[in-house]
């Protein structure tokens, strides 16, 4: 019997290029596996299943999360898409009884068959791959490496593959549990989103695989140990072994490119590569999507929602209570986004910029870099490097 292999990804309408990206370089080496859209988003007009490399859209409004509204808001887009996964892996499981799951990131693309991740399937019931595999030694690359991994967690969470087993179905379903409660950037209390929660994986389950190979999960964080030769027309290989995959994270930032420069000098086809999935997004629709705003960002009126007002909400429990649905708002009753006027608690009013923490100017001057980097591209070279001192490697994952 044919094994029900599935792969899902998890975005909002801004990343439906790169989505389509993944999905179509996957089918290309499994036209057979069935490939879910997680959307954290309202679908964008026009968007039609049947023109697309997508088989199955998973709405989060739709997926069997108590209080969805109210759980929603309380997350940045980062933390919602992330915050999510659990959840879409016990759907796919339930719904569709897959014998073998995979999620990949969106910003990832498959470049051959994943038969021996299959096959590591068929005897264990999780897969993980760490973000390094072997020990740094110049102080500069274990800042950036083995540091970031300490902050960030262990293993990467671009790639997981579960099978549906007994202890496959019980880790997906404690995931899930923590990524509802506590899937949420908070380095300070240990927390990013849903990584750091799987360091306690090995802890708390056996039968867990971890791919150590070199040609899986290949990104700037480890390639201080992987040497990248061939060509796209011929194919890429990794340490001699054939890519699998490459995740091409921080890309939109110019992040990427920038340790890329780093650690991938010595491997002159990673470039190649870039430029590759830079016009392969622009062919799926980068122009059209690129700029769309996710409709959880706003009110229902369409006014903005500031980060203040997205975390008063989260940490208070009285305001949780009141508004299940704080993205409603009613002129004739009450309403989250008319008590945050009437409280002085928007972003507009002069006490509510006085009582903003540290966290919250964060978060406004990433949302700032953000902007600035989609129109600059890699020409936000200096303001990254600063950036880089205050929130580690990557700054764009801090972004609402």
């Amino acid at each position: 019997m044919t094994s029900q292999i599935h792969a899902f990804t998890s975005i909002t309408n801004n990343y439906i290029p790169k989505a389509r990206a993944l999905a179509k370089s996957l089918k290309e080496f499994h036209a057979d596996c069935t490939f879910h859209l997680a959307l954290c988003d309202k679908p964008p007009e026009g968007l039609l299943l049947a023109n697309e490399p997508f088989d199955n859209l998973i709405l989060v409004e739709e997926l069997p999360i108590p209080n969805v509204k109210s759980w929603i808001f309380k997350h940045t887009l980062v933390e919602l898409c992330t915050g999510v996964k659990g959840a879409v892996f016990d759907e796919i499981f339930n719904k569709f009884n897959a014998d073998k799951i995979f999620y990949f990131d969106p910003d990832i693309l498959i470049f051959s068959k994943l038969d021996f991740l299959l096959e590591k399937l068929d005897s264990h019931s999780i897969l993980l791959t760490p973000h390094q595999t072997a020990p740094d030694r110049e102080p500069e690359a274990i800042i950036d490496n083995e540091i970031c991994s300490l902050k960030h967690g262990v293993y990467n969470l671009g790639f997981l593959g579960v099978s549906n087993t007994e202890i496959g179905r019980k880790f997906v379903k404690w995931w899930a549990e923590r990524l509802y409660l506590f899937c949420y950037d908070d380095k300070p209390s240990g927390l990013f989103t849903d990584q750091r929660w799987i360091d306690l994986a090995p802890a708390f389950f056996d039968d867990i695989f971890i791919v150590r190979e070199p040609n899986y999960n290949v990104s700037t964080w480890n390639l201080s140990h992987r040497v990248a030769i061939g060509n796209l027309e011929d194919g890429i290989f990794i340490n001699a072994k054939p890519l699998c995959f490459y995740h091409f994270s921080g890309f939109d930032s110019g992040d990427q490119e920038i340790m890329l420069k780093k650690y991938g000098s010595h491997s002159p086809v990673l470039f190649d590569l870039r430029e590759y999935y830079s016009d392969e997004c622009g062919r799926l629709g980068q122009e059209v999507f690129g700029h769309l705003k996710c409709a959880y960002s706003f009110f229902e009126d369409g006014t903005p929602i500031t980060p203040r007002q997205r975390l008063l909400y989260k940490q208070r429990q009285d305001l949780q209570e009141a508004f299940s649905d704080p993205y409603c708002v009613n002129s004739k009753g009450p309403s989250y986004k008319k008590w945050c006027q009437e409280s002085g608690e928007d972003s507009d009013s002069s006490a509510a910029k006085e009582a903003v923490s540290i966290d919250e100017l964060k978060i406004e001057l990433m949302q700032a870099y953000g902007e600035l980097a989609y129109i600059k591209g890699s020409r936000t070279w200096r303001l990254t490097q600063l950036l880089r001192r205050l929130f580690g490697r990557q700054p764009m994952k801090y972004l609402d």
